[in-house]
């Protein structure tokens, strides 16, 4: 399993998937990366040579955030919205959706498992 910044990557897929597995690379970026260096992208992970790990791993290093850096960006980014207290930042705290969903019905990802509320009685059951 070759290793790129830190992360073990499937060696038995080719190298553009095998990418993937970096947090903050998807398919796209992966076959940039791979351009950029020069490298095969159908080429499985474990016939990389040494020296193409590295280009690899040098140029994920010089040209993209990934990884716990990019984990801490986000998490600033989310916590800097709470503090100025704008309306994402009032949903995230809230624990409800940012982008515009509907939250009457679905939502249940965001807001949780059902929390049952008694219902109100109605006049004739009070008789």
């Amino acid at each position: 399993m070759p290793r790129i910044v830190g992360v073990d990557i499937p060696s038995n897929k080719p190298t553009w998937i095998s990418l993937t597995y970096l947090y903050g690379i998807g398919r796209h970026q992966s076959k940039r990366i791979l351009e950029a260096c020069g490298i095969d992208g159908l080429k499985r992970a474990q016939d990389l040579s040494e020296e193409e790990v590295a280009r690899i791993a040098s140029e994920i290093e010089k040209n993209h955030v990934i990884e716990g850096q990019l984990k801490r960006q986000v998490q600033a980014n989310v916590q800097r919205l709470k503090d100025i207290a704008c309306y994402r930042g009032i949903r995230h705290r809230r624990g409800l959706p940012c982008r515009g969903q509907r939250t009457r019905t679905n939502a249940r990802t965001r807001k949780g498992p059902r929390k049952t509320v008694a219902g109100k009685r109605s006049v004739k059951e009070m008789r």
